[in-house]
């Protein structure tokens, strides 16, 4: 795909991997929408890359809807979307789950991912083109112990990713799971994992994803595991 003038949507827009996708997406001439929920990096971010802002939560399935709207309006059309927005909650044993947080965790993780979809295919399915890239991680391919809570999120996003991807076959939709391994962002400023200095930088993992989408036939499940791993 040539991604110079590509109109491409970012939720979770202002840091980690969404911040780095921004300023990547922005360096290949891509019309860039960011969009959060923290209005003043949103200003801050729009003035440094020059890309349009939306504040909105992935967890409102009217905002997603707007976002898509507003995209819409401004450019005419939504080439890529990235459901990049998501959360973690300190990896813990079962007894000890704030199911509060748990239950908000899955708001992000898996029906964020799903009203930005939704609101994505609502434009794509009546230009008959586009891709759809959700964010994942590793965490969706093993169960690991102590992480229940944000495995189950993951694994809920997998397989409606799996399951869209299907829906769409033969819409001219693309649907790409990208399963990121561990990256040095706030992702982790609770809990600080003891190999936390191995972790990849997100830039090198948005390098990645957008040498991915470069191909002809980009790969449909992109695995970024860290070199330590």
């Amino acid at each position: 795909m040539d991604l110079k003038d590509k109109v491409v949507v970012i939720t979770g827009a202002t840091k980690g991997l969404g911040a780095a996708l921004a300023e990547l997406f922005s360096k290949e001439g891509c019309k860039v929408v960011a969009s959060a929920t923290t209005k003043q990096k949103l200003d801050d971010l729009a003035g440094s890359l020059n890309c349009y802002a939306v504040q909105a939560d992935v967890r409102r399935e009217e905002q997603m809807l707007e976002l898509a709207d507003q995209t819409v309006k401004r450019f005419g059309h939504i080439d890529i979307w990235v459901n990049n927005a998501g959360i973690r909650i300190p990896h813990t044993n079962l007894e000890e789950i704030d199911w509060d947080r748990a239950h908000n965790m899955l708001e992000v993780n898996y029906f964020g991912t799903a009203y930005g979809t939704k609101a994505a295919l609502k434009y794509m399915k009546e230009r008959g083109s586009g891709t759809i890239i959700n964010i994942l991680s590793t965490s969706a391919l093993q169960g690991r112990a102590k992480s229940s809570a944000y495995a189950a999120s993951k694994y809920a996003a997998r397989g409606f990713t799996e399951s869209i991807r299907s829906e769409v076959k033969g819409d001219g939709i693309a649907v790409i799971g990208v399963y990121p391994g561990g990256m040095k962002t706030d992702f982790f400023k609770e809990q600080v994992p003891e190999d936390y200095d191995k972790y990849m930088d997100a830039s090198t993992v948005g390098i990645k994803i957008i040498d991915n989408l470069k191909l002809d036939k980009p790969e449909e499940e992109q695995v970024i595991r860290r070199p330590a791993v």
